[in-house]
């Protein structure tokens, strides 16, 4: 973990934090990834302190291990194409294999898959600028 920019991975949390809020608005996707989900209503989707902070943890967990495993050279733009590489190949792939177990939607693995893909993206741009 030595050489690793502890606040650059911060930042990169809070980036994809922040984006998953639009990205999961009405503005975006949110509204059609509600009826594809089937979720019409926001009973039960728990104490917003626990889910944004929650989210925000395991946002700064992926993160860190982004940091810590992903070889950190090259341009902002070779970051960013590295990180989208990883949340659609690694991350998105991987919803969409429990996607299609659990039948859901293929809308929302576009929406979930699509969102991690541009976290990722962001990883790599934020962490690779700032080293």
């Amino acid at each position: 973990m030595s050489g690793i920019n502890l606040l650059a991975v911060a930042v990169a949390a809070l980036s994809s934090f922040l984006i998953g809020g639009l990205w999961y608005s009405p503005v975006l996707f949110g509204n059609l990834w509600n009826r594809a989900s089937g979720n019409t209503s926001k009973a039960g989707q728990g104490h917003p302190a626990k889910v944004f902070g929650l989210s925000y943890v395991f946002a700064l967990i992926a993160a860190l291990a982004y940091a810590g495993l992903v070889p950190l050279q090259g341009t902002a733009m070779s970051g960013a194409i590295q990180g989208a590489g990883i949340g659609a190949g690694l991350v998105a792939a991987s919803f969409g294999i429990n996607y299609q177990f659990a039948n859901r939607p293929g809308v929302m693995w576009l929406i979930d898959g699509g969102y991690h893909t541009l976290q990722f993206a962001l990883y790599g741009l934020i962490l690779t600028i700032w080293r």
